[in-house]
């Protein structure tokens, strides 16, 4: 990929959005429901677009909300809907529409108690302990979130996690989404947002409060506060900015939050790899700042805007790849968290790095590999099958210090504060962990690329079975799997997975462009992976192009 010039440095001020005409947008674009791209869409992360583009805009947002009112009459979910946003731009304007229409359908919404931003996995936090501690004649809560995670400032974003706490499987979002659709453009029961606002059904709730008091449960703070390791956390402009303070003081930490301003144009970042404002803390562009400061403090981290994703660096070597840490993590985790069931497994999703299968077989743990989405995570942390979820894409979870369920969606929080934890315990920070996996394990490489597929081409690539795969080695080893189920749950991986003694690739379509995406992981070396990619690509396109 070409890096553009713009890559790690600030934003040029011509480059910024113009957030005023993003906000007009929203609520004077109209979208056609007879366009493909203007239609409600549910990925594995919710609906996204933006207003610019006729894809996120008022009457979307009206429509999904309409829709997700009726799923839970039928549904039977009675309880209150929990209700949080991020620092997106379009966030606090799909909020404002999503309580009109909740507010006409007379649904109790819980709202930040100083209406301000919320990340996802506290969100999840609060559905999950309000069902736990109902009584047997309330009804269950559930939530919404509007954010586009790490998207860029343009986007907007909006899911609905039903009352087990995380992501809603595809049989919801397609009921919702096909629903959605029919309302478009219709009109649908709303209020006014001050008549909204001042409604008794809205009530307002402590988030913040009652997150951080109950963070110990899941990291040890405690030993954290007792070492004095000294933390630097970039919230990069995101939800959590109003709880790290809250974190510090509350648990004693040495904490400093090195950037806490909110700027829906997110000026302060760094230029992504393509010169794009992307939120993205897994990146070594967008995360420029934070690993200039790395020597200032023990460790540092960062989350994306709605917190369910972690960027850790560390002083031994940096801004971490997303799939060290997860190794990292699983080890420090399933030898330390002595409460957790024997039988608990280790789930990662299956373009996570087969460093994990090899860390969790070393651990004697059991492997769920499973295919992209935290959904599939979340049946295993709500009942303790699984003490840790996670994803190559910097989202994880995992359990409480004593077995019990924390959250079913993606915490950056606490992977962030775990990284804390390790380096308070073990005297090494997880930079220098992961070397010590490399010295057992192997030390392999991992890359993602794209390939070009018409639309047909990546229908042929989803719809794959095995039985078309006719090769029998792959950069020079014996092909020992070929997939297009995950093993760990039997479900279709929308695509294909090839793996080898030392390496593997897997093959998906994008859900967006003209193209399909490869993943693929040597453990021979940088020379084997270029080999690996060029013989998957051949393969994959022999396949589709017939």
């Amino acid at each position: 990929m070409s890096i553009h010039a713009y890559a790690g440095k600030p934003i040029p001020h011509h480059a910024l959005p113009n957030i005023p005409r993003l906000l007009t947008a929203y609520y004077t674009y109209k979208p056609d429901p007879r366009e493909a791209g203007h239609r409600v869409s549910f990925g594995t992360s919710g609906h996204r677009g933006s207003s610019l583009k006729h894809s996120f805009n008022e009457a979307h947002i009206a429509a999904i909300t309409a829709a997700i009112c009726e799923y839970r009459a039928g549904a039977g979910i009675t309880g209150p809907l929990f209700l949080g946003m991020d620092t997106h731009a379009l966030s606090e304007a799909a909020f404002a529409t999503a309580l009109e229409v909740l507010a006409a359908y007379d649904i109790t919404v819980l709202v930040d108690a100083e209406l301000g931003y919320t990340p996802t996995p506290v969100l999840s936090h609060a559905i999950l302990t309000y069902n736990q501690r109902r009584k047997p004649e309330s009804g269950l809560a559930d939530g919404i979130i509007i954010t586009p995670s790490h998207n860029p400032p343009q986007d907007g974003g909006f899911k609905y996690n039903p009352p087990h706490g995380g992501p809603a499987d595809t049989v919801v979002t397609k009921a919702i989404e096909a629903r959605a659709n029919e309302l478009l453009g219709q009109a649908v029961r709303r209020v006014d947002y001050a008549e909204a606002l001042r409604s008794p059904l809205t009530q307002r709730h402590d988030y913040v409060g009652s997150y951080v008091s109950a963070l110990n449960r899941v990291v040890d703070l405690d030993r954290v506060a007792a070492s004095g390791v000294r933390i630097g956390v970039d919230p990069l402009g995101g939800a959590g900015v109003a709880y790290w303070a809250r974190i510090a003081e509350q648990h004693q930490l040495k904490l400093e939050v090195v950037r806490p301003e909110v700027d829906p144009a997110f000026a302060f970042m760094t230029a992504d790899w393509d010169g794009k404002i992307r939120m993205d803390c897994s990146s070594p562009y967008a995360m420029a700042s934070l690993i200039a400061l790395k020597d200032q403090f023990d460790i540092a981290f960062a989350c994306d805007p709605d917190h369910d994703r972690h960027g850790i660096v560390t002083r031994s070597a940096g801004l971490l790849n997303p799939n060290h840490y997860l190794a990292v993590a699983i080890d420090y985790l399933f030898r330390h968290r002595t409460d957790w069931r024997a039988d608990a497994a280790v789930g990662k999703t299956l373009v996570s790095s087969s460093m994990i299968d090899r860390v969790a077989g070393a651990l004697g743990r059991k492997l769920l590999e499973v295919p992209v989405g935290f959904k599939w995570f979340v049946e295993g942390l709500l009942s303790g099958d699984l003490g840790f979820g996670g994803e190559e894409s910097a989202g994880a979870c995992f359990l409480r210090r004593d077995g019990g369920v924390w959250s079913t969606d993606k915490d950056g929080m606490i992977l962030g504060l775990l990284s804390a934890e390790i380096l308070a315990t073990t005297g090494k920070d997880p930079g220098e962990h992961y070397a010590v996996l490399t010295e057992i394990h192997g030390a392999p490489v991992y890359e993602r690329m794209d390939a070009p597929a018409s639309r047909e081409q990546k229908a042929k690539l989803a719809a794959l079975s095995a039985e078309q795969v006719q090769a029998e080695s792959l950069a020079g080893e014996k092909i020992e799997a070929i997939l297009t189920n995950a093993p760990g749950n039997g479900a279709a991986i929308g695509g294909l997975k090839v793996a080898t003694r030392n390496g593997w690739f897997a093959a998906r379509p994008s859900g967006t462009e003209d193209v399909y995406k490869i993943y693929a992981e040597s453990f021979l070396g940088w020379d084997h992976l270029r080999q690996l990619q060029a013989e998957a690509q051949a393969l994959t396109d022999a396949v589709i192009m017939q």
